[in-house]
């Protein structure tokens, strides 16, 4: 097809479309931020009609920049290319505006990233090196190999962390150079790693200089990422649906192809053949004007049966007219796909560089190839009835050959594994091994699920028998980021078999072990390692394993044995140096499960010592450390934070935030590295700076889906800091946002989350049912021997709850609190402890009390309690009588108090000062 041919079609294909135009001309403008005169313009009450759909109306200028999602809908043929051809136009017409374009196919939809290819290739292509580094910043090694602009650096890369590098470099794009127009023609084809990308970003474009403009079919809307079909159903974008033309429009197509002659008959007859499909009654035309048909009514009989040519079979059948030769290389282009590269298509169909031209060419005169050394089929249409009328076994041959044929040609792997996927199993380890390196490759551009396809095929060759169990391995580890489900049935089958080796079998387990967890079963994820580490001699595998079957016990929440796994922690890591990374991991349980049991500080913090290096983590038992996961790490900062240890405390979690952005490991590994900054903050007392952190990594949890064990740290030191802030009403609309409800997390949580919960209950007023839920938490956490008061508070907080029904009661319970904070030795513990028992003292013997806490409490880094204590301390003071020391521990404490963000002291401290008469009410005391 020429240039002037296809011209004329898409034109044809706009007809009857001023509406549509009209939309997408002045998204394109309203973009660039200038007046605008719309190039197709009705009559106002058609303008009226864009405004009923969303749209500003008219041909007014425009003053602003105004980015977002433009969808296009419609069914085959009905002229979305055409409509997405005329935007292209638009914009690149214009010298403010850049012009990104890519498009869906069914024949690339197995190749990761391939749509993001298309978009953003040519761009970063045309950037000198330096500038393009400079672009892409820390994401380059990140973000660089989806983009296939740079090799991986490392063997897994997270899917969610490539996204996010992807969302920088399309935002800088946007904001350094000129606006962009972004299109995807077909996106119900786009691959899912594309797809997903494009969805989960076009959802925040109003205030960037970026039109993102989609066209699909409604009705083969992709499983695979039910986030697009969210998308598409939602009210964040201006949708442009294409019906079928109107009698009306075909006839006006009819008589400019075909001249004025053509009568009301004939024109109604390709309406009705076509049903108004654009794209069928532009081919019906053109045939009708190849035969020099008469388009009067008698001629009207023979288009049904020339409108059969153009689809389905009766287009099979015209291609086999032309000779077995053009059939032959129509079938290897519908194998290739899209981008069909002339030569490639020659070697698939067997035939030398000239034939393949002469082929091509009577392709193009026969309207169904384009293009001249890169060809697609003129339609999809087309190329998806070339493709179904390859017999089976012809076209499951030719898959094979090109996929041989494309790693010749240096395609690469991913598009040498798009053809394996479709040939026939035949144990051939050749197949199973491009099928296992295509997987590597895919995991290490971020598409975990694209490997997975590609080692579940191999698995059905099958592969030799001595490599099943190492292809299950495989299967199981890259399924781990994307469904700890799978991942349990493929490793627990790599374990049954005998070939893997003794090292590969201790990762599967500790692999396994994770994917329980992962999957809120701690309970099976410690049983597995402890069953595997029997079948193990001893040496480092055998104490990696135990270590994880003690990890997964000391952080469960019901474990029945915890007193007993405690013991055996004990035993275990009493004599160690910490001279190996096994047996810094056992100090490591030993000082987080002797923190949750409030067992001696400074012995805790020995087993810590033992474990740093200079004061820094280990070699090996790093942050992004893929042998001992970062569990280990989180542990030790946990310790640190509740040792007031924490300007460690700090580093560390600096360091895992860093760690993980430089890896791109952007989910669950960063959203805890912002739960444990947060942590910090909380215990330092910049419940602000805690809050900004805690929210931060709440969302990046919330990004993996709802109702993940990762979700709990977050959503809980979040409520413990909004009510430590004095914002109870923001506290419960957390927890109502999160589900947080029994049944808790089976995992342990920070603070404690039944604990939590009663704490809630009592600031919203809920006395009762704060006592039942404090007395469980307590029955637990006793039975269990877990006595931390600052992780834990439950006793004090019951203590309060019931001192005037059961003063007795609530004094014992103090009094056995302050005995186990006294143990844990730490001045915070010790302070708060004695500044939550003295709630429950007689008012006249509160202030000694508080005064003790104060003194322990300026001791410690925790600035909040000190805060807290320090107005405590000034009311009991004024209601003994003794205004002077009331003042100067209240104006103290309102000071601190602001510092530290808690809004909820300040306005205690405040109405005691003015009750004080020393202030006042709404005059800021000096």
């Amino acid at each position: 097809m020429s240039g002037q041919q296809r011209e004329r079609v898409l034109s044809a294909a706009l007809f009857e479309r001023e509406r549509e135009l009209s939309v997408v001309e002045r998204a394109v403008y309203g973009l660039c931020g200038r007046e605008m005169q719309c190039e197709n313009q009705k009559e106002s009450t058609e303008n009226e009609e864009a405004l009923e759909a969303g749209e500003s109306a008219g041909t007014t200028g425009v003053a602003e920049r105004e980015g977002g999602l433009l969808l296009i809908s419609g069914e085959a043929g009905l002229g979305k290319t055409a409509l997405l051809t005329h935007v292209r136009r638009v914009a690149g017409e214009r010298d403010d505006c850049t012009v990104l374009f890519g498009r869906g196919s069914k024949s690339a939809e197995r190749v990761p990233f391939a749509v993001v290819r298309q978009l953003l290739q040519p761009e970063l292509a045309a950037m000198p090196q330096e500038a393009r580094r400079e672009l892409l910043g820390d994401w380059h090694d990140i973000a660089g190999p989806a983009l296939g602009i740079t090799p991986p650096v490392g063997p897994l890369a997270d899917p969610q962390g490539v996204r996010d590098g992807l969302d920088w470099v399309i935002t800088q794009l946007a904001f350094n150079g000129k606006p962009l127009v972004v299109i995807v023609d077909d996106a119900h084809w786009a691959d899912p790693e594309s797809l997903a990308w494009i969805t989960s970003f076009a959802v925040r474009l109003r205030e960037m200089p970026l039109l993102i403009v989609l066209a699909y079919r409604p009705e083969e809307l992709p499983d695979h990422t039910p986030g697009f079909k969210e998308l598409v159903a939602g009210r964040v974008a201006r949708p442009v649906e294409l019906h079928a033309l109107t009698p009306e429009a075909v006839a006006g197509l009819v008589r400019e192809a075909l001249g004025p002659g053509a009568d009301d008959p004939f024109c109604r007859e390709v309406w009705a053949v076509t049903g108004g499909n654009a794209y069928e009654a532009v081919e019906l035309i053109a045939k009708a004007r190849d035969r020099d048909m008469d388009p009067v009514e008698e001629s009207a009989a023979l288009l049904r049966e020339l409108g059969a040519a153009a689809r389905g079979k009766g287009l099979v059948a015209r291609l086999e007219q032309l000779g077995s030769a053009v059939t032959r290389f129509a079938y290897a282009s519908a194998v290739l796909g899209t981008e069909i590269e002339l030569s490639l298509a020659a070697n698939l169909a067997g035939m030398g560089p000239t034939e393949a031209k002469q082929r091509a060419d009577q392709l193009r005169e026969a309207r169904i190839l384009t293009g001249d050394t890169t060809l697609e089929f003129v339609h999809p249409l087309i190329a998806t009835a070339v493709y179904r009328a390859i017999p089976a076994g012809t076209r499951t041959a030719m898959h094979g050959q090109a996929a041989w044929l494309s790693a010749d040609a240096g395609k690469g792997v991913a598009v040498s594994a798009r053809h394996l996927l479709e040939v026939h199993p035949d144990a051939d380890a050749d197949v199973v091994g491009q099928l296992r390196a295509a997987a590597r490759e895919h995991l290490a551009v971020g598409a975990p699920d694209a490997a997975r396809r590609c080692l579940e095929r191999a698995l059905l060759e099958p592969p030799p028998e001595e490599d099943r169990a190492m292809l299950l391995y495989e299967l199981g580890c890259a399924a781990l980021l994307i469904s700890p489900q799978t991942t349990v049935n493929h490793l627990r089958a790599a374990l049954a078999l005998p070939d893997l080796s003794e090292e590969l079998r201790v990762d599967a387990a500790f692999r396994l072990s994770q994917a329980y967890a992962h999957n809120s079963q701690l309970d099976k994820a410690a049983e597995v390692v402890a069953d595997q580490a029997q079948r193990m001699p001893p040496g480092p595998g055998r104490m990696r394993l135990q270590a994880a079957h003690y990890m997964w016990k000391g952080v469960q929440v019901d474990g029945d044995d915890a007193i007993d796994c405690s013991r055996r922690i004990a035993e275990l890591a009493r004599d160690l140096k910490g001279q190996d990374n096994a047996e810094r991991t056992l100090l490591v349980l030993r000082a987080f499960d002797g923190m949750l049991r409030s067992e001696n500080s400074l012995e805790i913090g020995e087993f810590i010592d033992r474990v740093l290096v200079d004061g820094k983590l280990p070699d090996g038992l790093g942050w992004t450390n893929a042998e001992w996961g970062f569990e280990i790490p989180s542990q030790i900062g946990i310790v640190c934070s509740y040792t007031d240890r924490l300007d460690e405390a700090d580093e560390l979690s600096y360091q895992a935030v860093r760690a993980f952005e430089v890896a791109g490991w952007s989910g669950a590994h960063l959203a805890f590295a912002h739960d444990l900054r947060g942590l910090v903050f909380r215990r330092r007392g910049d419940l602000a700076e805690a809050e900004r952190a805690l929210r931060k990594g709440l969302h990046l949890a919330h990004r993996l889906g709802p109702g993940l064990p990762i979700q709990w740290d977050g959503m809980c030191l979040l409520i413990d800091t909004l009510l430590a802030r004095g914002k109870v009403d923001e506290a419960q609309e957390v927890a109502e946002a999160n589900s947080f409800l029994p049944p808790y997390s089976p995992g342990i949580a920070l603070p404690d989350a039944a604990c939590l919960a009663g704490r809630l209950l009592l600031a919203r007023g809920k006395t009762k049912e704060a006592v039942e839920e404090l007395e469980a938490a307590g029955r637990r956490l006793e039975e269990r021997g877990r006595h931390n008061t600052l992780w834990a508070p439950w006793a004090f907080d019951l203590a309060f709850a019931i001192k005037d029904e059961e003063p007795e009661r609530a004094r014992t319970l103090v009094g056995q609190a302050i005995q186990h904070a006294m143990r844990f030795g730490t001045d915070t513990a010790i302070g708060e402890a004695l500044r939550l028992a003295a709630r429950v003292d007689a008012p006249r013997e509160r202030p000694e009390r508080l005064s003790k806490a104060v003194a322990h409490l300026r001791m410690s880094p925790c600035r909040y309690e000190l805060a807290a204590a320090l107005v405590d301390h000034g009311v009991a003071l004024r209601e003994c009588g003794h205004k002077a020391e009331a003042v100067e521990r209240l104006r103290e404490g309102l000071e601190l108090s602001e510092r530290c963000g808690a809004d909820g002291l300040v306005r205690t401290a405040r109405a005691e000062l003015v009750e004080l008469g020393v202030e006042k009410e709404g005059e800021p005391t000096d």
